[in-house]
């Protein structure tokens, strides 16, 4: 279910998006620059959490700790929801609104180590952050690192502070890339109990042994640089 948060609580730290943890305050202070527009300092915290976290899809936990933004931020890897809860703890850390909005895509691209425990083409729950700018919430994705992008040859997400930056259909030769199923709509924070009860009805494996499939020498990057023919 949706909440309808006010504006005046989309500025405060709340379970997740622990926006008054000192890392968090000290790296979103070191990154705006007084002065500036607010729009002008929320493109420049989206680009830092869109490259400097990297994307890790294989670090799922249901572990509610996991999903804290000063988890994500000590860590410097995550998933699109860590990382979507990270870009809204920095905003609210400088004053900026921001929540939290969710969706199902259904995601063409991946590795084959992925698709065989998710069993499914369709990223549950994928998260994004809506941010209040000029009085509009416009939506951010930083979930894919530009360095990313580059070896699968998609096209980085790029933000403006005017317009929403959601997924591309196709990557950058035409091939199908994102499409979005189902909205699950914008929240204060993340509905932590909810997610994780779909994702252990529709990815079984996922939370088979220990919370996951994916063995402990399973690395993202590795199996990225060798489907991209870099290894």
């Amino acid at each position: 279910m949706t909440d309808t948060p006010t504006t005046a609580q989309c500025r405060l730290p709340s379970r997740f998006v622990d926006s008054d943890h000192p890392d968090v305050v000290s790296r979103a202070r070191s990154l705006i620059t007084p002065g500036r527009s607010a729009q002008e300092n929320a493109v420049t915290l989206f680009y830092w959490v869109r490259d400097a976290i990297r994307y890790n899809p294989y670090g799922l936990s249901p572990a509610p700790e996991a999903f804290l933004a000063s988890s994500t931020l000590k860590a410097g890897d995550a998933w699109c929801v860590p990382k979507a809860i990270l870009l809204a703890a920095l905003c609210r850390a400088v004053g900026i609104p921001a929540r939290l909005g969710f969706a199902d895509v259904r995601n063409h691209l991946s590795t084959q180590r992925l698709r065989e425990t998710m069993q499914t083409d369709v990223f549950y729950f994928h998260g994004y952050t809506s941010i209040l700018l000029d009085e509009r919430w416009v939506k951010a994705t930083p979930a894919f690192n530009k360095e990313l992008c580059d070896k699968f040859g998609l096209l980085p997400l790029e933000f403006d502070g005017l317009h929403d930056s959601l997924y591309h259909a196709f990557d950058a030769t035409g091939n199908r890339h994102m499409e979005y199923v189902r909205d699950r709509g914008e929240h204060l924070d993340l509905p932590l109990e909810e997610m994780i009860t779909l994702f252990r009805a529709r990815y079984p494996a996922v939370f088979a042994n220990s919370g996951t499939a994916l063995p402990e020498a399973a690395n993202w990057q590795a199996d990225v640089d060798r489907e991209a023919g870099l290894s």
